[in-house]
Protein backbone atom coordinates (compact mmCIF):
# COMPACT_ATOMS: atom_id res chain seq x y z
CA UNK A 1 0.00 0.00 0.00
CA UNK A 2 1.58 3.22 -1.11
CA UNK A 3 2.12 5.91 1.51
CA UNK A 4 0.78 8.50 -0.92
CA UNK A 5 -2.50 6.70 -1.58
CA UNK A 6 -5.32 9.13 -0.96
CA UNK A 7 -7.35 8.23 2.11
CA UNK A 8 -10.89 7.22 1.11
CA UNK A 9 -13.08 5.97 3.97
CA UNK A 10 -15.57 4.38 1.56
CA UNK A 11 -12.88 2.47 -0.32
CA UNK A 12 -11.17 1.47 2.93
CA UNK A 13 -14.46 0.19 4.33
CA UNK A 14 -15.25 -1.93 1.28
CA UNK A 15 -11.70 -3.17 0.66
CA UNK A 16 -10.93 -3.69 4.34
CA UNK A 17 -14.18 -5.57 4.87
CA UNK A 18 -13.46 -7.84 1.91
CA UNK A 19 -9.93 -8.47 3.17
CA UNK A 20 -11.26 -9.21 6.65
CA UNK A 21 -13.75 -11.77 5.38
CA UNK A 22 -10.88 -13.45 3.51
CA UNK A 23 -8.85 -13.46 6.74
CA UNK A 24 -11.57 -15.04 8.88
CA UNK A 25 -12.48 -17.68 6.29
CA UNK A 26 -8.86 -18.73 5.85
CA UNK A 27 -7.87 -18.63 9.51
CA UNK A 28 -10.83 -19.48 11.74
CA UNK A 29 -10.26 -23.26 12.07
CA UNK A 30 -6.83 -22.70 13.59
CA UNK A 31 -8.23 -19.90 15.74
CA UNK A 32 -10.73 -22.38 17.20
CA UNK A 33 -7.89 -24.80 17.98
CA UNK A 34 -5.87 -21.98 19.55
CA UNK A 35 -8.68 -20.99 21.93
CA UNK A 36 -9.36 -24.62 22.91
CA UNK A 37 -5.67 -25.13 23.75
CA UNK A 38 -5.43 -21.85 25.65
CA UNK A 39 -8.49 -22.50 27.80
CA UNK A 40 -8.36 -26.26 28.40
CA UNK A 41 -8.49 -27.15 32.11
CA UNK A 42 -5.29 -27.93 33.94
CA UNK A 43 -5.05 -31.75 34.23
CA UNK A 44 -5.13 -33.35 37.66
CA UNK A 45 -1.89 -34.98 38.87
CA UNK A 46 -1.29 -38.17 36.89
CA UNK A 47 -3.91 -37.36 34.26
CA UNK A 48 -3.19 -36.61 30.61
CA UNK A 49 -4.14 -33.16 29.29
CA UNK A 50 -7.38 -32.84 27.33
CA UNK A 51 -5.42 -32.16 24.13
CA UNK A 52 -1.89 -33.42 23.46
CA UNK A 53 -1.22 -30.67 20.91
CA UNK A 54 -2.50 -28.88 17.84
CA UNK A 55 -3.09 -31.96 15.67
CA UNK A 56 -4.74 -33.93 18.48
CA UNK A 57 -7.03 -30.98 19.22
CA UNK A 58 -8.04 -30.75 15.55
CA UNK A 59 -8.73 -34.49 15.38
CA UNK A 60 -10.87 -34.43 18.51
CA UNK A 61 -12.92 -31.47 17.25
CA UNK A 62 -13.58 -33.13 13.87
CA UNK A 63 -14.36 -36.52 15.45
CA UNK A 64 -16.76 -35.13 18.06
CA UNK A 65 -18.31 -32.16 16.23
CA UNK A 66 -17.65 -32.77 12.56
CA UNK A 67 -15.56 -30.63 10.22
CA UNK A 68 -17.83 -27.63 10.78
CA UNK A 69 -16.83 -27.70 14.45
CA UNK A 70 -13.62 -26.00 13.36
CA UNK A 71 -15.76 -23.04 12.27
CA UNK A 72 -17.60 -22.78 15.59
CA UNK A 73 -18.21 -19.16 16.59
CA UNK A 74 -17.21 -17.78 13.18
CA UNK A 75 -20.40 -15.77 12.66
CA UNK A 76 -19.42 -13.32 15.43
CA UNK A 77 -16.05 -12.31 13.91
CA UNK A 78 -17.56 -12.34 10.40
CA UNK A 79 -20.32 -9.97 11.55
CA UNK A 80 -17.77 -7.56 12.98
CA UNK A 81 -15.02 -8.03 10.45
CA UNK A 82 -16.15 -5.54 7.78
CA UNK A 83 -16.43 -2.51 10.09
CA UNK A 84 -13.42 -3.68 12.12
CA UNK A 85 -11.13 -3.94 9.10
CA UNK A 86 -12.55 -0.73 7.63
CA UNK A 87 -11.74 1.12 10.85
CA UNK A 88 -8.37 -0.65 11.09
CA UNK A 89 -7.15 0.33 7.63
CA UNK A 90 -8.70 3.77 7.94
CA UNK A 91 -7.04 4.26 11.34
CA UNK A 92 -3.68 3.29 9.88
CA UNK A 93 -4.16 5.79 7.06
CA UNK A 94 -5.07 8.53 9.54
CA UNK A 95 -2.03 7.66 11.66
CA UNK A 96 0.24 8.02 8.63
CA UNK A 97 -1.43 11.23 7.50
CA UNK A 98 -0.97 12.85 10.90
CA UNK A 99 2.79 12.28 10.68
CA UNK A 100 3.31 13.38 7.07
CA UNK A 101 4.59 16.87 6.28
CA UNK A 102 3.57 16.44 2.62
CA UNK A 103 1.40 13.80 0.84
CA UNK A 104 4.30 12.01 -0.90
CA UNK A 105 6.55 11.70 2.14
CA UNK A 106 7.68 8.13 2.86
CA UNK A 107 7.44 7.47 6.58
CA UNK A 108 10.09 5.79 8.72
CA UNK A 109 9.50 2.36 10.24
CA UNK A 110 9.01 3.95 13.67
CA UNK A 111 6.34 6.28 12.24
CA UNK A 112 4.62 3.32 10.56
CA UNK A 113 4.64 1.48 13.91
CA UNK A 114 2.97 4.46 15.58
CA UNK A 115 0.33 4.62 12.83
CA UNK A 116 -0.33 0.91 13.28
CA UNK A 117 -0.79 1.36 17.04
CA UNK A 118 -3.46 3.96 16.34
CA UNK A 119 -5.24 1.43 14.13
CA UNK A 120 -5.23 -0.99 17.09
CA UNK A 121 -6.91 1.62 19.30
CA UNK A 122 -9.55 2.26 16.63
CA UNK A 123 -10.51 -1.41 16.29
CA UNK A 124 -10.79 -2.38 19.96
CA UNK A 125 -14.37 -1.13 20.34
CA UNK A 126 -15.50 -3.56 17.65
CA UNK A 127 -13.02 -6.33 18.36
CA UNK A 128 -13.57 -6.81 22.11
CA UNK A 129 -17.25 -7.92 22.14
CA UNK A 130 -16.79 -10.10 19.03
CA UNK A 131 -13.79 -11.81 20.63
CA UNK A 132 -15.68 -12.33 23.90
CA UNK A 133 -18.61 -14.02 22.14
CA UNK A 134 -16.35 -16.06 19.81
CA UNK A 135 -14.25 -17.42 22.68
CA UNK A 136 -17.31 -18.38 24.77
CA UNK A 137 -18.87 -20.27 21.85
CA UNK A 138 -15.59 -22.04 21.05
CA UNK A 139 -15.05 -23.13 24.65
CA UNK A 140 -18.69 -24.17 25.10
CA UNK A 141 -18.41 -26.47 22.09
CA UNK A 142 -15.44 -28.18 23.73
CA UNK A 143 -17.78 -29.52 26.46
CA UNK A 144 -20.72 -31.11 24.59
CA UNK A 145 -21.84 -33.07 27.67
CA UNK A 146 -22.29 -29.90 29.71
CA UNK A 147 -25.39 -27.73 29.60
CA UNK A 148 -25.11 -25.55 26.51
CA UNK A 149 -25.57 -21.97 27.71
CA UNK A 150 -25.70 -20.28 24.33
CA UNK A 151 -27.53 -21.22 21.13
CA UNK A 152 -25.44 -18.88 18.98
CA UNK A 153 -23.77 -15.47 18.91
CA UNK A 154 -26.98 -13.43 19.22
CA UNK A 155 -28.20 -15.55 22.12
CA UNK A 156 -24.75 -15.26 23.71
CA UNK A 157 -24.79 -11.45 23.41
CA UNK A 158 -28.30 -11.30 24.94
CA UNK A 159 -27.29 -13.58 27.81
CA UNK A 160 -24.19 -11.52 28.56
CA UNK A 161 -26.26 -8.32 28.54
CA UNK A 162 -28.80 -9.83 30.96
CA UNK A 163 -25.95 -11.01 33.16
CA UNK A 164 -24.04 -7.76 33.49
CA UNK A 165 -25.18 -5.23 30.93
CA UNK A 166 -22.93 -3.73 28.27
CA UNK A 167 -19.97 -4.09 30.64
CA UNK A 168 -20.26 -7.88 30.46
CA UNK A 169 -20.27 -7.84 26.64
CA UNK A 170 -17.14 -5.67 26.67
CA UNK A 171 -15.34 -7.75 29.32
CA UNK A 172 -11.69 -8.00 28.32
CA UNK A 173 -11.49 -4.64 26.53
CA UNK A 174 -8.33 -3.58 28.40
CA UNK A 175 -6.78 -6.96 27.59
CA UNK A 176 -7.73 -6.53 23.94
CA UNK A 177 -6.04 -3.10 23.91
CA UNK A 178 -2.94 -4.58 25.56
CA UNK A 179 -2.81 -7.15 22.77
CA UNK A 180 -3.84 -5.13 19.74
CA UNK A 181 -2.09 -1.76 20.12
CA UNK A 182 1.53 -2.99 19.96
CA UNK A 183 0.61 -5.95 17.72
CA UNK A 184 -1.09 -3.70 15.16
CA UNK A 185 2.00 -1.52 15.13
CA UNK A 186 4.15 -4.55 14.31
CA UNK A 187 1.55 -5.75 11.79
CA UNK A 188 1.38 -2.68 9.58
CA UNK A 189 5.04 -1.76 9.98
CA UNK A 190 6.01 -5.30 8.98
CA UNK A 191 3.73 -5.27 5.93
CA UNK A 192 5.01 -1.95 4.61
CA UNK A 193 8.65 -2.81 5.33
CA UNK A 194 8.50 -6.14 3.48
CA UNK A 195 6.67 -4.50 0.57
CA UNK A 196 9.50 -1.96 0.33
CA UNK A 197 12.09 -4.76 0.38
CA UNK A 198 10.25 -6.72 -2.32
CA UNK A 199 9.60 -3.76 -4.64
CA UNK A 200 11.96 -3.87 -7.66
CA UNK A 201 14.13 -0.84 -8.35
CA UNK A 202 12.17 1.89 -10.12
CA UNK A 203 8.78 0.24 -9.48
CA UNK A 204 5.87 1.27 -7.24
CA UNK A 205 4.57 -0.92 -4.44
CA UNK A 206 1.13 -0.76 -6.09
CA UNK A 207 2.65 -2.79 -8.96
CA UNK A 208 3.70 -5.71 -6.74
CA UNK A 209 2.61 -9.18 -7.90
CA UNK A 210 0.08 -11.24 -5.98
CA UNK A 211 2.87 -13.57 -4.84
CA UNK A 212 4.84 -10.74 -3.26
CA UNK A 213 1.71 -9.34 -1.63
CA UNK A 214 1.06 -12.79 -0.17
CA UNK A 215 4.59 -12.90 1.28
CA UNK A 216 4.29 -9.39 2.76
CA UNK A 217 0.82 -10.02 4.19
CA UNK A 218 1.71 -13.43 5.59
CA UNK A 219 4.85 -12.16 7.30
CA UNK A 220 2.91 -9.20 8.70
CA UNK A 221 0.66 -11.74 10.40
CA UNK A 222 3.69 -13.51 11.89
CA UNK A 223 5.06 -10.21 13.23
CA UNK A 224 1.64 -9.38 14.70
CA UNK A 225 1.37 -12.62 16.67
CA UNK A 226 4.98 -12.62 17.84
CA UNK A 227 3.97 -9.52 19.81
CA UNK A 228 0.35 -10.43 20.58
CA UNK A 229 0.25 -14.02 21.82
CA UNK A 230 1.05 -13.58 25.56
CA UNK A 231 -1.67 -10.93 25.93
CA UNK A 232 -4.01 -13.07 23.81
CA UNK A 233 -3.66 -16.00 26.23
CA UNK A 234 -4.54 -13.71 29.15
CA UNK A 235 -7.46 -12.22 27.21
CA UNK A 236 -8.91 -15.63 26.27
CA UNK A 237 -8.83 -16.80 29.87
CA UNK A 238 -10.34 -13.61 31.21
CA UNK A 239 -13.16 -13.56 28.63
CA UNK A 240 -14.15 -17.21 29.14
CA UNK A 241 -13.92 -17.32 32.95
CA UNK A 242 -17.09 -17.31 35.07
CA UNK A 243 -18.03 -13.94 36.55
CA UNK A 244 -16.03 -13.08 39.65
CA UNK A 245 -13.12 -15.44 38.88
CA UNK A 246 -10.70 -12.59 38.31
CA UNK A 247 -11.93 -9.53 40.28
CA UNK A 248 -8.90 -7.42 39.27
CA UNK A 249 -9.10 -8.43 35.63
CA UNK A 250 -6.05 -9.27 33.58
CA UNK A 251 -3.69 -8.70 36.52
CA UNK A 252 -5.33 -11.58 38.40
CA UNK A 253 -5.21 -13.78 35.30
CA UNK A 254 -1.48 -13.11 34.95
CA UNK A 255 -0.73 -13.77 38.64
CA UNK A 256 -2.64 -17.07 38.69
CA UNK A 257 -1.15 -18.26 35.41
CA UNK A 258 2.42 -17.51 36.51
CA UNK A 259 1.87 -19.12 39.93
CA UNK A 260 0.24 -22.33 38.66
CA UNK A 261 1.75 -22.86 35.19
CA UNK A 262 4.72 -20.56 34.71
CA UNK A 263 5.74 -18.28 31.85
CA UNK A 264 5.54 -21.09 29.30
CA UNK A 265 1.74 -20.96 29.56
CA UNK A 266 1.79 -17.47 28.01
CA UNK A 267 2.58 -19.21 24.73
CA UNK A 268 -0.14 -21.87 24.86
CA UNK A 269 -1.72 -22.24 21.45
CA UNK A 270 1.32 -20.74 19.72
CA UNK A 271 1.54 -23.52 17.12
CA UNK A 272 -1.95 -22.99 15.62
CA UNK A 273 -1.49 -19.22 15.93
CA UNK A 274 1.60 -19.21 13.74
CA UNK A 275 0.22 -21.85 11.38
CA UNK A 276 -2.83 -19.63 10.91
CA UNK A 277 -1.06 -16.27 10.84
CA UNK A 278 0.63 -16.57 7.46
CA UNK A 279 -2.24 -17.83 5.25
CA UNK A 280 -4.95 -15.81 7.02
CA UNK A 281 -3.14 -12.48 6.79
CA UNK A 282 -1.84 -13.21 3.31
CA UNK A 283 -5.50 -13.69 2.34
CA UNK A 284 -6.46 -10.46 4.12
CA UNK A 285 -3.93 -8.23 2.39
CA UNK A 286 -4.40 -9.94 -0.96
CA UNK A 287 -8.15 -9.35 -0.71
CA UNK A 288 -7.63 -5.78 0.45
CA UNK A 289 -5.20 -4.88 -2.34
CA UNK A 290 -7.38 -6.57 -4.97
CA UNK A 291 -10.46 -4.67 -3.78
CA UNK A 292 -8.58 -1.33 -3.66
CA UNK A 293 -7.30 -1.78 -7.23
CA UNK A 294 -10.80 -2.70 -8.41
CA UNK A 295 -12.34 0.30 -6.64
CA UNK A 296 -9.68 2.64 -8.03
CA UNK A 297 -10.52 1.38 -11.52
CA UNK A 298 -14.30 1.56 -11.04
CA UNK A 299 -14.40 4.87 -9.14
CA UNK A 300 -11.04 6.68 -9.25
CA UNK A 301 -12.50 9.88 -7.75
CA UNK A 302 -14.44 8.20 -4.92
Amino acid sequence: MSDSRRISPIKDFIAGGFGGVCLVTAGHPLDTIKVRLQTMPKPAPGQAPLYRGTLDCAKQIVNKEGFLGLYRGMSAPIAGVAPMCAVCFFGFGIGKKLQQTHPDEELTLVQLFKAGMLAGVFTTGIMAPGERIKCLLQVQAANPNAVQQFKGPVDCAKALYRQGGIRSIYKGTAATLLRDVPASGAYFMGYEWIQRVLTPEGKSRSDLSAGRTIIAGGMAGIFNWMVAIPADVLKSRLQTAPEGTYPKGIRDVFKQLMKEEGAKALYKGATPVFLRAFPANAACFLGYEFAIKLLNWLAPDL
